[in-house]
């Protein structure tokens, strides 16, 4: 569920576009701020605009983490912003992949 703050939504609202590129729940994965350092879960995120791009931000200190942008061909991904993902895999899933 997106939730409105002040500033606009949260990262959950990075959920719908982000499952098209990604085959797991990527909001639950955590990033680690280029900017400040800050890891935190995406779905953290102070994300602003929704159409026709979003931009998601670092709770800690307002660094734009993530862009997306969706065309009718594409969808562009900008994760510049953060030193890493780190995304939990379940055993079933790692097995399924052979690792």
């Amino acid at each position: 569920m997106d939730v409105q703050t002040e500033a606009g939504y949260d990262g959950n609202a990075l959920a719908g576009p982000l499952s098209e590129v990604f085959a797991v729940e990527v909001t639950t994965a955590v990033g680690r701020c280029r900017g400040c350092g800050t890891s935190s879960q995406l779905a953290t995120l102070r994300v602003y605009g929704l159409e026709p791009g979003m931009v998601g931000r670092c709770p800690g200190c307002e660094e734009v983490l993530v862009r997306i942008s969706r065309t009718p061909d594409d969808l562009w991904l900008d994760l510049s912003g953060m030193s890493a993902l780190r995304i939990q895999m379940s055993n079933s899933s790692a097995e399924e992949t052979g690792q």
